[in-house]
Parts: C-alpha cells; sequence; structure tokens
C-alpha cells in the first residue's frame, strides 16, 4: 500500500522537477528571480487546491477503543519504543541529505556543469532532464518494492539500497563538468535503488507501533508517525539551513563567476556531504533489530490479543 503512495508521490514530484526549469525560463522572460517568483505562485495556489480537496473528501472510518492516558505517558512509552527511536534519528539524517542535495543541485549545474537553460531536449534544460530522468528512475524502483520484500529483510534492503545511493552520490565528486551523459546514467542508478526505500520505511514506522503495543500493551500508532514526520521536517530544515549557511561562508554570490572555495563546497554539498548523511543513515538502520521472523510473532500475540474477550 505504501509503495503505490509513492509512485504517486514521486510521479507528482516529477511534474515538478521536470518543468520548473522551463516555466521558470518562460514566465521570466530573461528575469531568473522573477521566473521562479510566478512558478512557486502557480504551485503554490495548486498545492492549496490539493489539500483543500484531499481535506474535504477524507472520512475517518476507525473509531478510538481507548482511553486518553495523557500526552506525557505516551511520550514516556514512545522513548522506550527502541525501533522508533532509531526510525527517528535515522529520520533526521536521511532528510538532512535530501535538503543538503536538492538544495545544492540548481547551483551544481549552473555552476559547475555550466547549464544556461539552453533546452538539451525539447524546451527541457541539463538540470530539468537531470531531475526528470532521476525521478521516473525512482519510480521505476518503486515499482519492485513488492517484489523485494518478498525474498529479503526490509532492514536488510534499507542498508544496502542506501548505501549503494550513497556510493552513487559521492560518485558526482569525481565526474568532469563535461561528462553530462555519465551524470545522467550514476543518477538513474542511485535513483533507481533508492526507490523502493521510502515505502519499506513507512511500513517500517508502521511496524514500531506494533511493537510498542506489543511491549507495553498501548497502541500509540499517530503518535509514531507524527513524531517521525517532525523528525522529517527538522531534517529539511537543518539541512536547507545549514546549505545556505556553508554555501554563504565560503564565499558564493549568486549569479556570479564564484571562486574556487565556493565552487568546491557547492561540489561537496552536491556529492560528499550528502553521500556522508546516508551512510550514517543506515549506520542507524544497522541496529533496528525488527525482522520478519520477530513480527510474525507480534502480529500472532496482537491477533490473539485483540480477540480476547474484554
Amino acid at each position: 500500500v505504501a509503495s503505490y503512495r509513492f509512485i504517486c508521490a514521486f510521479a507528482a514530484g516529477w511534474l515538478i522537477a521536470t518543468f520548473v526549469g522551463p516555466l521558470k525560463n518562460i514566465l521570466g522572460g530573461g528575469d531568473e528571480a522573477q521566473g521562479f517568483r510566478l512558478t512557486m505562485f502557480i504551485f503554490a495556489i495548486l498545492s492549496v487546491l490539493l489539500f483543500w480537496t484531499t481535506f474535504a473528501t477524507t472520512r475517518e472510518r476507525v473509531s478510538p477503543t481507548q482511553d486518553n492516558n495523557g500526552v506525557r505517558s505516551d511520550i514516556r512509552l514512545l522513548l522506550q519504543n527502541g525501533p522508533w527511536l532509531l526510525l527517528f534519528i535515522s529520520a533526521i539524517v536521511t532528510l538532512m541529505n535530501i535538503a543538503v542535495r536538492s538544495g545544492s543541485l540548481l547551483y551544481y549545474f549552473k555552476y559547475y556543469v555550466g547549464d544556461d537553460g539552453t533546452p538539451v531536449f525539447l524546451i527541457f534544460d541539463k538540470t530539468a532532464v537531470f531531475m526528470s530522468l532521476g525521478l521516473l528512475s525512482m519510480i521505476g524502483g518503486i515499482l519492485l518494492t513488492k517484489i523485494l520484500v518478498l525474498h529479503f529483510e526490509k532492514r536488510q534492503l534499507m542498508i544496502a539500497l542506501t548505501l549503494l545511493n550513497s556510493a552513487s552520490m559521492a560518485a558526482f565528486f569525481f565526474i568532469p563538468p563535461d561528462q553530462y551523459g555519465l551524470m545522467l546514467l550514476v543518477n538513474c542508478f542511485g535513483s533507481f535503488v533508492i526507490g523502493p526505500t521510502p515505502a519499506l520505511v513507512w511500513s517500517m514506522y508502521a511496524d514500531c507501533a506494533d511493537y510498542g503495543e506489543w511491549k507495553s500493551g498501548r497502541r500509540i500508532t499517530a503518535l509514531v508517525f507524527s513524531t517521525v514526520q517532525f523528525a522529517q521536517k527538522m531534517g529539511l530544515a537543518v539541512g536547507a539551513g545549514g546549505l545556505g549557511l556553508v554555501l554563504g561562508a565560503y564565499g558564493f554570490v549568486a549569479n556570479e563567476v564564484q571562486s574556487e572555495s565556493s565552487l568546491m563546497v557547492i561540489r561537496l554539498m552536491f556529492s560528499l556531504a550528502p553521500a556522508v548523511l546516508a551512510m550514517l543513515g543506515a549506520i542507524f538502520i544497522f541496529f533496528y533489530r525488527i525482522d520478519g521472523k520477530l513480527m510474525l510473532e507480534i502480529e500472532d500475540d496482537l491477533r490473539q490479543r485483540h480477540a480476547a474477550p474484554a
């Protein structure tokens, strides 16, 4: 179920990644700042409409069956859930990785690769083609999620796929700026292997909720998911903010020829820095110990508890 969700999510991401560049050029008429402003205005209006539609068409179908013991009590139980804590920390560094890399992508292509907005395919410049093919590859990876889960443990998959993606990101530090075709291939590979991980990790959050109920007798699913979403948003904020601070500290000046130090930092922020953050995320997943055998035991025990008379 999670994989279907992410197919739709990354399809939306593909639309944005593919058309930001062309829309910015068309709407800006040579003024890049105005082009971005108008493009974001269009996306903002569409987002509000979609949020309203989601709210208006969502219906609660499950009624709460337990008393509210208080937020403090629930948080205390949550902090005793070791697998959740590992995923919480991993979510922070993983989203820092995503924020740093996606935030530096435009700078990498503009100042290192030399993408001046000239179309290389129809109306799409190098940056748009790079992002578009990457997201299509990621969707292809998501489609394999169910097949992979049938043959491998989720934890093992998360570690292996994350490390492969980390290696693909690190490779960009060594690719010369004139090797655009190689960049596309490496990015498609990295995006493809990381594709299954969003669906995998969200199913692991659900496993943590089951594990917590199994250990404590109390189910706090909403708190499990909301706190991990908090971790993700915090990771995005820290990663994006940190990127800006680092670029500023090393002399980055927009729309100017970059100094050697600022150009080096741009390359690092697009390659080695997110690669290291991805590896840190994989290390935390390594200590996550819920496997398929334990989940079968948990599900069986919970099924018996729920079936027992009150």
